[in-house]
């Protein structure tokens, strides 16, 4: 079966090896190269119930950079979702969350010390775009969900059309990310991790093809759904690790 997430698509151009600035423990932002010790115990914790329990398959680890910032773009089913998409990988992601979870004790503290950004939903997407931006400019591995909710049947909905302002602001390689059966784990309406095997699949970045007449307002919708094909065609991929046949 041809997949497109596993097909050689060329990254973006030359301005994506942007460097970063260098890191600066002084300005508290920490390390986007290196798991600090919040990290690396909820990695020491989570790995073991991922791999062992939830028998976690990973494919595509090679198209994730070693350094720099880069965007995953993840579809979503479940609260699982950052998690499996993050510790898989040597490197922190960064993520966005509501800001109301950061006053929430213990979790808030665990957010903040894993390089989570909060978000107040009602201040519109612009603050979205631009704490995003200076997470990938500061040269982290960043993490949106572009479906804008979990899915409950694993599906891939409809692309949130904001996804192109972002897109159009960053030189970033965009890195199409698939997750397969994190809805039957943990779906929407659960309180309970069932022993469900699930798959992650790190596609390559998203080429010119692609991203075509990004910045022609009368293509977004082309666009976007050139975007969403490759995010099915990774969540497709990992379907079938997931069934043992990948």
């Amino acid at each position: 079966m041809t997949d497109a997430s596993r097909e050689a698509t060329p990254s973006r151009p030359a301005e994506c090896a942007l460097a970063a600035p260098p890191y600066n423990p002084a300005a508290g932002d920490g390390d986007p190269l290196r798991r600090n010790w919040t990290w690396s115990a909820l990695q020491a914790i989570c790995c073991p119930v991922f791999y062992l329990y939830l028998g976690l398959r990973v494919r595509g680890l090679e198209n994730v950079p070693a350094q720099g910032g880069a965007l995953f773009v993840i579809n979503h089913a479940s609260f699982l979702d950052p998690l499996l998409v993050g510790m898989p990988l040597r490197r922190p992601v960064s993520y966005l969350a509501r800001d109301g979870l950061f006053r929430v004790p213990v979790i808030g503290a665990i957010l903040r010390a894993t390089y989570v950004k909060p978000i107040n939903r009602d201040g519109g997407s612009t603050a979205v775009i631009r704490q995003t931006i200076e997470r990938l400019d500061r040269g982290f591995l960043c993490g949106i969900f572009p479906e804008g909710t979990r899915s409950r049947d694993g599906v891939v909905k409809e692309f949130k059309p904001g996804l192109l302002a972002l897109l159009r602001r960053t030189p970033h390689p965009i890195i199409p990310v698939g997750v397969a059966g994190s809805h039957l784990a943990l779906g929407r309406g659960s309180w309970f991790l069932w022993p469900r095997r699930v798959a992650v699949v790190y596609g390559t970045p998203l080429g010119e093809a692609e991203l075509a007449g990004l910045h022609d307002r009368a293509q977004e919708a082309a666009v976007v759904e050139r975007i969403r094909a490759r995010v099915i065609a990774c969540q497709q991929h990992a379907e079938e690790v997931r069934q043992g046949r990948g």
